[in-house]
């Protein structure tokens, strides 16, 4: 349950400028975690947010651009869990992931800052990755399988 919460509080930082924790525990709640505001104060600091500005005077939660060892353990461990196939069509990576998944398995993607992919994007299910060459989409699907197959 952990796992899947952080998953969407990842989406959710991603999706919305939440300013507080309280506001953090409410969006959470309305997707079907109950959480306090207690545990949303351990999430956060479990997968290291921070605040940064965003003019008039507000802030919002993002992730922590700073590279640590463990976060690329719980990106992984995001992309596991949401993980269902994927496919290729030339330079571009079709994955598919647990319905809800998508935006934070692709979030997760992005944050592995793997020099191969240009950006993904994500539906409710599907997310699709530019990859800069067809080869390079074969390495990807490769790291992938691994992640997945082997866990981290």
């Amino acid at each position: 349950m952990k796992v899947s919460r952080h998953a969407k509080i990842i989406e959710l930082i991603s999706q919305y400028d939440i300013e507080t924790q309280e506001e953090l525990a409410e969006y959470l709640n309305n997707a079907g975690f109950k959480v306090t505001q207690a545990t949303v104060s351990r999430d956060i600091r479990d997968l290291k947010l921070t605040k940064v500005s965003v003019g008039g005077g507000k802030q919002k939660y993002v992730m922590h651009r700073q590279e640590e060892a463990g976060m690329n353990e719980k990106y992984m461990r995001v992309l596991k869990d949401g993980y269902v196939s994927m496919d290729m069509a030339q330079n571009i990576l079709v994955i598919k992931t647990v319905s809800g998944m998508a935006m934070a398995v692709a979030a997760a993607v992005d944050a592995l800052k793997w020099n191969e992919v240009v950006g993904c994007i994500a539906g409710d299910d599907t997310i699709m990755c530019a990859i800069r060459t067809t080869e390079d989409t074969a390495a990807v699907m490769e790291k992938i399988r691994k992640i997945v197959s082997k866990g981290i």
